[in-house]
């Protein structure tokens, strides 16, 4: 049978997820391997260094830098607290002294008897990583991180903004096709993530926001919305660090597109259940998708059979769910029924190779396999 690779995009009933855990720096392991642990629990935590700030002692005191150090009150390695007297001289009988002040709550790090620069360095930042989703522990890289592997539903996104977030599935919208608006959103919906079905407001995300929800999933979103929700433009780098209160998983696309049938009737049979969504998008080399982890720790891997096998990823064969990711069939999803082997021509006098699609409508067209990417069940 033909087959070609192309880009895919994973909406899976089940499967086993494995997810990496690692601080920015060397840090403190937490757990071992065989815990098991919550997606709230802390499973590594490290100290980043805070920031040094430069106090210029010789020129405040008005002394040579060889001699700052025997003007400093504290050594090297002490704390000082903001306002402090770091430095001073005697004066003149004991009056018209000079003195040099800590501008930070901090720790003396080092003094210049070149420069007469004190060194400074503000209180360290704690850093934690969370496990992110219900698991156990599977492997451990001592002072680095963790592995977590759980059994659950997997579905990635076309795009997305925030970083990590928890909380339980509600469904907002009565259909895919559904708008989410401002007067969906709820008080009660605090520290839900919300479905809605075809598009997402600015006016909702704003009200979203303002009761606590921790997450919207939805078909589309305007790039105008999208714009004045960040107060920039969004370039090609990675999203998913925005501060915004809130994280946002797009699954089809920018504009006012329906849900996929499929992504939304499993998203409406995990509702009420703890979900784990990650917005950080990248779509230079490196694809990085947004993506919604909802585990079933009731459920084995030996009963179900659901299981990805990382070689068939990507594979694109006859019969085959695609998406169209290019304009006139943009966002419709449909089946592959033929893969030519030659190149054809396309109005732009380029050779490509090219997919027979049979579109959910029943219409049959011919695109250049770049126009699709497939749908790994």
């Amino acid at each position: 049978m033909a087959h070609a690779y192309t880009p895919g995009l994973k909406v899976t009933e089940g499967m086993i997820i494995e997810k990496e855990r690692r601080l920015p720096l060397e840090g403190e392991v937490l757990v071992q391997a065989g815990t098991t642990v919550k997606a709230e629990d802390v499973v590594a935590k490290a100290d980043l260094p805070g920031n040094v700030q430069l106090v210029n002692v010789a020129n405040l005191l008005s002394i040579p830098p060889e001699e700052s150090a025997e003007y400093m009150l504290k050594p090297v390695g002490e704390t000082v607290s903001k306002d402090e007297i770091i430095a001073t001289t005697k004066g003149i009988f004991g009056l018209f002294k000079s003195q040099a002040r800590s501008p930070i709550d901090g720790t003396i790090e080092s003094v210049s008897d070149v420069t007469g620069q004190v060194i400074l360095r503000e209180p360290p930042v704690p850093v934690e990583v969370k496990a992110y989703t219900d698991g156990t522990v599977t492997e451990t890289v001592p002072n680095e991180g963790v592995t977590v592997e759980t059994y659950g539903t997997y579905i990635q996104g076309i795009f997305g903004v925030g970083g990590e977030t928890i909380g339980n599935l509600t469904i907002v919208a009565a259909s895919p096709s559904d708008e989410l608006s401002a007067e969906q959103i709820l008080p009660e919906h605090r520290d839900n993530i919300l479905v809605g079905g075809s598009l997402v407001t600015t006016e909702a995300i704003q009200k979203a926001i303002q009761h606590g929800v921790k997450g919207i999933i939805a078909g589309g979103i305007d790039d105008a919305d999208l714009r004045e929700l960040l107060g920039y433009e969004l370039g090609v780098a990675i999203t998913g660090s925005e501060e915004i209160g809130i994280t946002i998983v797009i699954t089809e696309g920018f504009g006012s597109i329906a849900m996929a049938e499929q992504t939304f009737t499993l998203l409406k049979a995990r509702e009420g259940m703890k979900t784990s969504i990650n917005g950080a998008t990248q779509i230079r080399a490196g694809v990085v998708r947004p993506e919604i982890v909802i585990p079933l720790l009731s459920e084995t891997t030996e009963s179900t059979p659901d299981t990805v096998d990382g070689a068939s990823e990507g594979v694109l064969e006859v019969g085959s769910s695609v998406r169209i990711i290019r304009e006139p069939y943009f966002g419709q999803l449909g089946r592959v029924t033929e893969l030519p082997v030659a190149l054809q021509n396309l109005e732009t006098e380029a050779q490509v190779r090219v997919l027979r699609v049979e579109l959910n409508d029943g219409q049959q067209t011919t695109l250049p396999r770049a126009n699709v990417e497939t749908i790994e069940k």
